[in-house]
C-alpha cells in the first residue's frame, strides 16, 4: 500500500498562508450570514454561493497539495490554481458590492444588522486576501511556463466572468426579438465567451500542445477580432437601448432600464480588457527582448 508523503511545506508557504486566510474569510463570511437569516432573493443566494464555492475549491487545493496528489492529476496544476484564485477574487469582489447594496436597502437592527456589517467586512478582507494570492502567483516576465498566471491568461478569466454578468443582465431573450442589433451584440458575447472559455479549458487540461498551428500568433488574431467585435456591440447597444427610450420613474434594481445600463458599462470593460490582452499578446509574440 502506497504510502502519502506530506507536503508540509505548502503549508508555510507564502501562498499557503494565504490560503488559510481565505478559507477563515470566506467560511466567516457565510456563517455570519446565515446566523442572521437565510437570503432569500436571487442577489442574497448569489453571495452565499460565492462565499461556499471560493471556501470549498480553497480548501480542496490546500488538501491536495497537503498530500501531494496535485502532482498526479490530468491537469496544469498552476494554471488552474491561478485561473481559480482570479476567478474567486472577482465572484468575491463582485459579493462585497452586491451584499450590502442589496441587503442594507431595509432599515435594520440589532444582532442581525451587526452580522450582516460584520459579513460585508470579512467579504472585502476575503478578496483582499484572493488579490494578494494572484499578485503571489503571477507569472513574472518572461516567464510562459503557466500561461493563465500571465497577463493575457488573467485576463482570459476577466473576459469570461464579465461576459457571464452580462448574460445574467440580459435573462430576457424575448425582449430582443425584431431588434437586430441587440441580437449581434448578445452573438457577440456569446462568441467570445464560447472561445475565451475554451482558451481556459484546453489550457488547464494541458490540450494546447495538440493544436497543429502557432496558438500565439492564433491568440493574438482572436484578441484582434475580439476587440473589432466588442466594439460594435459598445457602439450599437446603447443606439439601440436607449434610443427614444428615457429612464423611468419608478425604475427599480431589475428594471430592464438599469439592466440595460449595466450591459453598456460591462461592455466597455470587456472591450478594455480584449484591447489590453491584445497588446501583452502582441508583445509576447511580435517583441523579441533581449538576453
Amino acid at each position: 500500500m502506497p504510502v502519502i508523503q506530506l507536503n508540509t511545506r505548502s503549508l508555510i508557504a507564502p501562498v499557503g498562508i494565504v490560503r488559510f486566510f481565505e478559507i477563515f474569510l470566506s467560511c466567516t463570511a457565510f456563517s455570519l450570514v446565515a446566523a442572521s437569516s437565510v437570503p432569500r432573493d436571487s442577489y442574497g443566494a448569489w453571495c452565499m454561493f460565492t462565499w461556499c464555492f471560493c471556501f470549498a475549491v480553497s480548501v480542496l487545493i490546500v488538501v491536495l497539495e497537503l498530500v501531494g496528489l496535485c502532482e498526479k492529476l490530468p491537469l496544469s496544476w498552476d494554471d488552474f490554481t491561478s485561473a481559480f484564485s482570479m476567478l474567486a477574487a472577482l465572484m468575491i469582489f463582485t459579493s462585497s458590492i452586491m451584499y450590502p447594496s442589496t441587503t442594507f436597502e431595509n432599515p435594520c437592527s440589532g444582532s442581525g444588522c451587526a452580522h450582516k456589517g460584520a459579513a460585508t467586512a470579512m467579504s472585502c478582507l476575503c478578496f483582499i486576501a484572493y488579490a494578494v494570492e494572484v499578485g503571489l502567483t503571477r507569472a513574472r516576465p518572461g516567464d510562459v511556463s503557466s500561461f493563465l498566471a500571465t497577463i493575457p491568461g488573467l485576463l482570459k478569466v476577466f473576459e469570461a466572468y464579465v461576459a457571464c454578468l452580462i448574460f445574467s443582465l440580459v435573462s430576457y431573450p424575448g425582449t430582443y426579438s425584431g431588434k437586430p442589433g441587440l441580437q449581434w451584440c448578445l452573438a457577440v458575447y456569446s462568441i467570445c465567451f464560447i472561445v475565451t472559455l475554451l482558451i481556459i479549458i484546453l489550457t488547464v487540461g494541458r490540450c494546447l500542445t495538440y493544436i497543429p498551428f502557432p496558438l500565439e500568433k492564433a491568440l493574438v488574431g482572436y484578441n484582434a477580432l475580439a476587440v473589432l467585435m466588442y466594439l460594435t456591440a459598445a457602439v450599437v447597444w446603447p443606439i439601440y437601448s436607449f434610443r427614444n427610450n428615457p429612464r423611468p420613474d419608478s425604475c427599480g434594481s431589475n428594471c430592464p432600464w438599469n439592466r440595460q445600463l449595466g450591459v453598456t458599462f460591462l461592455t466597455f470593460f470587456n472591450l478594455i480588457a480584449y484591447v489590453v490582452d491584445l497588446v501583452y499578446s502582441s508583445r509576447m509574440v511580435f517583441v523579441t527582448v533581449p538576453a
